[in-house]
């Protein structure tokens, strides 16, 4: 198979237990950053990920938990570029913006789960102005799944039709500073003792 090269792959964040053990969903995404690192000779990675009540209370912010992870499973440390700590989708792109920029990047590819793709991509191209998109879609375990699915993929619809309602303008102001907030949707829990921010999936 053939594939484009990619200077830069941003790892979309989600939810991680109390201790820093990453959900299935973030596995995910994680092994397939690996395998498009793999892929495209001289890729670099941006982990996203902050802190957050209902998505990560442990001691470090998610990214750190990737980078570990990316690390352990073969990424050269210095092949991961720093940390986006953001709090939600519109943060994911906000955060990352400059950080692609400052490498003088002409391509990006954007690694999330399928349930999060169209919102994603909705949101990424009002802001990747500049900067060639390319979209790695991990297909979500439903038996390993660690969240609730269902009210994700309601979340998601929901979530986009708002922000297509509100036809969201390119936000990315020239310090990378969020200038724009997701709604924050409810109901939406893990089944497991960890939490899961709902905008942060």
């Amino acid at each position: 198979m053939s594939h484009t090269q990619s200077d830069v792959i941003v790892l979309l964040g989600s939810p991680n237990s109390e201790d820093g053990q990453l959900y299935s969903v973030a596995l995910e995404r994680c092994r397939r950053a690996l395998q498009e690192y793999h892929w495209r000779a001289g890729s670099k990675i941006v982990p996203t990920g902050g802190f957050g009540a209902h998505f990560n209370t442990a001691d470090h912010p998610h990214a750190w938990y990737l980078k570990q992870w990316l690390v352990a499973h073969g990424v050269a440390k210095e092949d991961v570029l720093a940390f986006a700590e953001s709090r939600n989708t519109i943060e994911d792109a906000v955060l990352s913006y400059p950080i692609v920029r400052r490498t003088g990047a002409r391509h990006a590819m954007i690694v999330t789960s399928d349930y999060h793709a169209a919102r994603a991509r909705y949101i990424f191209e009002r802001i990747y102005r500049d900067i060639a998109l390319e979209y790695a879609i991990c297909a979500t375990d439903e038996k390993m799944c660690d969240l609730d699915l269902p009210a994700l993929r309601t979340h998601e619809r929901e979530a986009l039709a708002r922000l297509e309602a509100q036809d969201l303008p390119p936000i990315a102001g020239s310090d990378g500073a969020s200038q724009a907030r997701e709604p924050s949707p409810s109901g939406l829990r893990v089944n497991t003792n960890g939490g899961a921010d709902t905008d942060r999936l």
